[in-house]
């Protein structure tokens, strides 16, 4: 499996190469769909001008990446397009094995239930083989590194590709029961990728169950603060504090981007933006301890719904963002006998990435069209995706349901019944 995975990572690096020697690197780099007032590569290099001034990149309203970020590219700026490159791999591979482990854990307890007779005698259709399952690391890779909006970020060198890279050893840390690396890259990811949760298995009638909770606070604090300190003492100011969080949580910069804030807080009444700001970041972290109930047996699962979640939900979201919870579609391959709506929602998410540089050119260049055809097909695009999610979350608890009960469901009167799940 080594030789397709390194050939995969060298069509990858040959593409991006290539890319950064055309005359589409620009015009990607300012595409609104690539870049945003968080993650765009002018504010790091702007931020890193001001730093070797003298003056703390965040005394404007201009940068707002975290100062290990800064301090990354600070020493690095020469090698900018060589660092993404490497980030793209780098993510890769971890999610290569990431995948790889957990697809033996699959195989294990799959082979554990059918020794114990916890799965229905006629669901042996639905049981994943091993040859099934051989592929698939190599699918993520390959969905990850070639899918393009992962090589038009990387093109963009928006920092996105570096949020993904720590969320993506953050998996592998997880999967794999690297605790104290678990921690410290939940952490990160916390400084990262801003918004971060990770599902917490609640036993509280376990004896060690208060034990556990006391070692995941202490090892998850501490890493956090000593991540935090050594931002203060990069720039020996706590600036970055308001600058990154804070700009996140308020969203001032209604630069327009593929999410759902910017328009509706354009159109809004200023004395109305407090509480509906509050509504709409509430609303990335609703979902969690519901489904963190519901998905309790499944982390892996968990953690690409909430992926998804935050990528569609959060402040200035970019199609890097989207391009990793879509590096996770091949893991569920065997859910698609249940998906619904997949080609009608991939014509969508596909008509909608084409739609995109159309209707910005009408809106800005030949002003032809407004800001209300812009945000139309960018409404479309974050439905699409939260019904793609549905979409695989309904499958995968129909696919539970069926391995327990049987796929030939009948009634008591011995007709045939229909699953609706509610």
């Amino acid at each position: 499996m080594a030789a397709p995975l390194v050939l995969v990572v060298l069509v990858a690096v040959t593409v991006r190469a290539a890319l950064y020697r055309s005359n589409l690197a620009t015009f990607i780099s300012e595409r609104v769909e690539v870049s945003s007032p968080l993650n765009a590569w002018k504010r790091v290099v702007e931020g890193l001008a001001l730093l070797d001034l003298g003056v703390s990149p965040y005394s404007g309203a201009v940068f707002h990446e975290t100062p290990l970020i800064i301090y990354l590219f600070h020493f690095l700026i020469e090698y900018a397009e060589l660092v993404f490159m490497i980030t793209d791999v780098l993510t890769a591979v971890a999610l290569y094995l990431a995948i790889q482990d957990f697809n033996k854990v699959v195989f294990k307890k799959q082979k554990l239930l059918i020794e114990l007779d916890k799965y229905a005698p006629d669901v042996a259709e639905l049981i994943q083989t091993p040859m099934e399952m051989h592929y698939i690391p190599l699918k993520v890779a390959l969905f990850y590194l070639l899918n393009p909006y992962t090589v038009m970020s990387c093109v963009a060198k928006s920092t996105c590709a570096i949020n993904n890279t720590v969320i993506a050893f953050f998996i592998l840390a997880t999967i794999k029961g690297f605790l104290v690396a678990f921690h410290l890259m939940r952490a990160i990811c916390l400084l990262v990728f801003h918004f971060q949760r990770q599902f917490i298995p609640v036993k509280p009638k376990s004896k060690s169950f208060w034990l556990y909770t006391m070692q995941y606070a202490a090892l998850y604090l501490c890493s956090l603060v000593v991540i935090i300190c050594l931002s203060f003492f990069l720039l020996n100011s706590w600036d970055f504090i308001p600058s990154v969080y804070g700009f996140i949580l308020s969203v001032p910069d209604l630069t327009p981007n593929i999410g759902l804030f910017w328009y509706f807080f354009a159109e809004m009444f200023e004395h109305f933006s407090l509480f509906f700001v509050c509504v709409f970041q509430i609303n990335v972290f609703f979902y969690t301890i519901p489904l963190a109930i519901k998905l309790k047996e499944h982390p892996v699962f968990f953690m690409f719904v909430q992926i998804a979640i935050i990528s569609i939900f959060k402040s200035y979201p970019t199609v890097g963002d989207v391009a990793l919870y879509m590096a996770f579609l091949p893991v569920w391959n065997h859910l698609y006998r249940f998906l619904r709506n997949i080609f009608i929602l991939s014509c969508v998410l596909i008509v909608c990435s084409l739609l995109f540089p159309v209707l910005w050119h009408l809106w800005i260049y030949a002003g032809s069209a407004n800001s209300n055809f812009y945000y139309a097909i960018t409404l479309t695009f974050n439905i699409g995706q939260i019904l793609l999610v549905s979409d695989y979350f309904y499958a995968f608890l129909r696919r539970e349901y069926y391995l327990t009960h049987g796929l030939h469901l009948t009634r008591p009167d011995g007709t045939e019944a229909m699953l609706v799940l509610k």
